[in-house]
């Protein structure tokens, strides 16, 4: 199949919108709606979700782009500084993005005294799959992150980038990252609100992270440094996220399960007379 989509959708002087850009912002936006029921199930308050989205926000640029440059290439970046701040120019990486939303989490929940860490971050997980599905499909439509040569007919040519047919590997992730996404919301269904704390959180990792592990041994090196490695980056850091995902669940296993909150109760009145 021949790929020459422009990724971009349009453009107005300086502005364009790109597939990339609009699959991120719908996959925020479906997202802040889903946790939204969920909070509100849940009673959450909805300033909550606002200043979490805030936070996950900024955790996610920040972490993916600090992810690609220090992961990915240091040496130019850190002898280059001003560059990390061109978002623009690309380079985001899912490790770093992971990273930076842990963090963001971790910032919202320290003054809250209603909301755990594990707890937000085993509802947000869900989503973060959803999302990571939306953005591989911007990474399609970019001519990116593709997989190395094939001859299977489902193979695509990048005319953007060559004429050699490739494994579509966006599509494989954004197909994985979906399932992981209904597994993770179909569990929820099943088990809230007594969902033991840091399960989801693991499963994750073990989910996102391991799928990403294998669909590396079908890409294209994306810095050739990686070449001489054994393992390529995304394989290498996967690792010891997957390995924390499966401590995360035995462990989650072992601690007690959060109780349902009680409804008070109404005292009858007693009848006068």
């Amino acid at each position: 199949m021949e790929w020459s989509y422009d990724p971009e959708i349009f453009r107005i002087g300086w502005f364009a919108l790109r597939y990339y850009s609009l699959a991120f912002m719908v996959s925020f936006l479906l997202g802040y709606h889903m946790l939204g029921k969920i909070y509100a199930e849940e009673g959450k308050p909805e300033a909550y979700l606002e200043e979490l989205f805030l936070w996950v926000f900024a955790g996610t640029i920040i972490g993916a782009r600090l992810g690609h440059c220090l992961f990915y290439d240091p040496g130019y970046y850190l002898s280059n500084p001003l560059k990390i701040l061109y978002v623009w120019e690309g380079g985001l990486a899912s490790h770093g993005a992971a990273i930076g939303i842990l963090s963001a989490i971790y910032l919202f929940t320290r003054n809250k005294s209603d909301l755990t860490f594990l707890w937000v971050v085993d509802r947000l997980v869900i989503f973060v799959a959803l999302a990571g599905a939306f953005i591989r499909i911007g990474n399609l439509f970019n001519s990116e992150i593709y997989g190395k040569a094939t001859d299977l007919p489902w193979a695509f040519v990048f005319t953007m980038r060559d004429n050699i047919p490739r494994h579509p590997t966006q599509i494989y992730e954004a197909v994985c990252y979906l399932i992981i996404f209904f597994v993770l919301y179909r569990l929820y269904q099943q088990w809230k609100p007594r969902i033991p704390e840091g399960y989801f959180l693991g499963l994750f990792l073990v989910g996102i992270f391991g799928v990403r592990f294998f669909i590396e041994f079908l890409k294209e090196n994306q810095v050739a440094f990686e070449d001489a490695l054994p393992l390529n980056m995304g394989q290498i850091l996967s690792i010891p996220l997957v390995a924390i995902g499966l401590w995360l669940m035995q462990w989650s296993k072992k601690q007690p399960l959060p109780q349902p909150a009680k409804k008070p109760v109404r005292k009858k009145r007693k009848k006068v007379g």
